[in-house]
């Protein structure tokens, strides 16, 4: 017979299982509810709202176009819809997607889907997205869209090609050798769900991240690759481009918020921090921020920055050097001042920051052209715009001031050209605040 305390304990794991489970009318248990949560967790510290739905669109259904070297191609539907989404499929269609690249119908997909990098994440963690898929989302009826890219391109053969020779084979996640547990952890996220390579790591002729996360290869995260026009920054504990000169709580400011007082977002990682990141728990960030800061200099000879206060001393005394110098003062000096600190984090410093010291200024080009805008976040809610110049000045003029920023206050960036401008110009659209789209 049981006493008081052991009929206490008994109730607490039965309420704690009917919270978990609810019945059907057939007896059979139906959805874990602790179980679809966590996917929902997952599904943003991977970021699929970002791919899966397009602008307007509802969330999940596709239709998002994604630029590629032989046309586009179109995000497809994931919601539960069982004719035009996913609602059909079982766990293991689901697995194999995920981790393989090849649909429930058998075609091989193109690798804007990061399935290399979710190929680490292990079966738990893949329950639960597919439980989150099933039961978390709202079905969409929306067939997908094929490819703009023509025939025989188009053809599906060669993707399956690639994905034997690039794909790497799934196993279950192996933490760096004698790693924390805080910085194996940060290393399953950044190398699986996070897909963090699928930009920060440079590709290969046939577009294949050069590495998938060989925490022994340097070019694991080292940045270089351009991205709609944008340069990605490395993510390595170097110096130039690097993580080196922040903290592990510098990173995280910078994930959950987009800003820190080194740089700030922009570009396709302000929708990263807006949808994914600024939802993950402190712990994972703290783990996702000490995985970066233990992955070695690729450039162990890069120096570390120092400020150089010459450029700030002559234009306080009113000497301007150069029509470049000019255009600072009176477009830029009133926020990021004229000794290139910034006002804080409202207005990020160009004295330091990591994205003006890499040999391409493209990025730099970029936000003078179409402007800049810090996306509101829970821990930072003001979303701060940086008018597009594109209609102001021309391309000498954003030439000069880009060589400017490049090269001043100690900045060991290069130089911009008109020629580069120029091409630039072409694809460059107006920045503008990024809004959720959970």
């Amino acid at each position: 017979m049981m006493n008081y305390r052991d009929r206490l304990r008994c109730s607490a794991v039965t309420a704690l299982c009917m919270l978990s489970f609810s019945w059907g009318a057939d007896g059979a248990p139906a959805v874990d509810q602790v179980q679809v949560e966590h996917g929902a967790y997952l599904a943003r510290a991977g970021d699929c709202v970002a791919c899966h739905t397009a602008k307007n669109g509802k969330p999940f259904a596709g239709g998002l176009p994604l630029s590629t070297p032989l046309g586009k191609v179109y995000s497809t539907n994931i919601t539960p819809d069982r004719a035009s989404g996913i609602g059909t499929w079982t766990y293991d269609d689901f697995a194999t997607l995920m981790r393989h690249g090849k649909t429930k119908s058998g075609h091989a997909v193109y690798p804007a889907m990061p399935y290399p990098s979710y190929a680490h994440v292990d079966d738990a963690d893949m329950h639960a997205l597919y439980a989150y898929f099933m039961h978390g989302v709202a079905p969409v009826s929306q067939v997908n869209r094929d490819s703009d890219i023509p025939w025989p391109l188009s053809m599906r053969w060669p993707l399956t090609v690639w994905s034997w020779v690039f794909g790497p084979a799934p196993k279950p996640y192996v933490a760096p050798a004698g790693a924390p547990v805080e910085v194996a952890r940060g290393a399953y996220l950044v190398q699986g769900l996070g897909h963090c390579g699928s930009c920060h790591t440079p590709r290969g002729f046939a577009l294949q991240e050069l590495s998938l996360g060989d925490d022994a290869n340097p070019v694991f995260l080292a940045g270089g690759a351009s991205i709609d026009g944008w340069i990605a920054p490395s993510l390595r504990n170097e110096h130039g481009d690097g993580l080196a000169g922040m903290s592990r709580e510098d990173i995280v400011a910078f994930l959950k918020s987009g800003r820190n007082a080194h740089t700030a977002s922009f570009g396709a990682m302000n929708d990263v921090v807006v949808n994914s990141m600024q939802h993950m728990d402190d712990a994972d960030l703290a783990g996702i921020a000490a995985y970066l800061k233990s992955l070695s200099p690729r450039k162990g000879d890069q120096q570390p920055y120092r400020y150089d206060p010459a450029i700030a001393t002559a234009l306080y005394h009113g000497q301007v050097p150069n029509g470049g110098a000019q255009i600072y003062l009176d477009r830029c000096a009133g926020c990021h001042r004229s000794d290139g600190k910034g006002s804080g984090k409202a207005f990020p410093a160009l004295a330091g920051n990591p994205v003006l010291q890499t040999d391409a200024p493209t990025s730099a080009i970029h936000i003078v052209l179409s402007g800049g805008s810090m996306p509101p976040t829970r821990t930072a809610p003001s979303a701060i715009t940086m008018g597009p110049y594109a209609a102001i000045l021309d391309d000498r003029q954003i030439a000069d001031v880009v060589t400017f920023v490049q090269t001043s206050w100690g900045n060991r960036g290069g130089r911009a050209t008109e020629r580069q401008v120029a091409k630039l110009r072409q694809a460059s659209t107006p920045a503008v605040s990024s809004v959720s789209r959970n």
